[in-house]
């Protein structure tokens, strides 16, 4: 393994995510970006909106060429295995608009808000997200996230069982860290595991934060979602062949 990715591996398991800096080109980024004004003027925000706001998108194809025509898809692969994460024309574009003098008090896990349909929680891998806008200080719209909480959190459901997910309404009671803002510029990738802690922050800034999101399960996850809340490298092969390599010595 070179020591780049040896280096993306260590930063993952020890905080939960790793940004990768300019990932997409500015090409794709002029052209993704003139297709989500076409989703604005289709959707947009009502008068007076400020904080987040998620626009429906009517034709997600037109934001799948940053996962599948760049690295990103690759990329995050490389984390789970090859040929084991689902491509889905599941896409989030989340924006950020000012001025929203806000703090968040809590972290939360994605999908307890909005159940599957058989009422199991809609877990997943990996969230890959690409920042359309530059964020290169706080409080411009970032995503907050919680170091190393993917850890913490599988310990709790270990404990706890895999029940107080939902109880929790997705955010379980644990120990939190300081958390940290996500700066970067527009064509970065942030790589974060489900179970990383994460919220929304504030936008003092003059600009709308824009930024895209695919939610990425591994093909089996869910078969064994539940072992996969319990232990937070059952989904990534690519993470346990490292951690082996290490304790080996190798």
């Amino acid at each position: 393994m070179d020591t780049d990715k040896a280096d993306l591996f260590q930063q993952f398991i020890s905080n939960g995510f790793v940004l990768i800096p300019k990932v997409i080109s500015s090409k794709l980024l002029t052209q993704v970006s003139a297709d989500i004004d076409d989703v604005l003027g289709e959707n947009p925000p009502e008068l007076g909106t400020v904080g987040p706001y998620f626009p429906p998108i009517n034709k997600p194809e037109s934001l799948m060429p940053l996962l599948l025509q760049t690295s990103v898809f690759t990329l995050a692969e490389s984390f789970v295995g090859k040929g084991k994460l689902l491509v889905l024309e599941q896409v989030q574009l989340a924006l950020n608009i000012p001025y929203f003098p806000h703090r968040p008090s809590r972290h939360h896990l994605d999908g307890v808000s909005i159940p599957e349909a058989d009422g199991r929680p809609g877990t997943f891998t990996l969230l890959v997200g690409i920042l359309i806008t530059d964020q290169p200080r706080p409080d411009m719209g970032n995503l907050w996230v919680w170091p190393g909480t993917h850890l913490t959190h599988a310990n709790f459901f270990r404990h706890q069982g895999i029940e107080s997910l939902m109880a929790s309404g997705g955010s379980p009671d644990i120990w939190l860290p300081d958390p940290i803002q996500i700066v970067g510029q527009a064509g970065d990738l942030l790589l974060a595991h489900y179970l990383l802690a994460h919220n929304i922050g504030g936008n003092r800034s003059d600009k709308i934060r824009r930024a895209v999101y695919f939610r990425l399960q591994r093909s089996d996850h869910r078969d064994h979602w539940q072992q996969a809340l319990q232990d937070p490298w059952y989904d990534f092969d690519g993470i346990r062949a490292y951690l082996q390599s290490k304790n080996l010595g190798t």
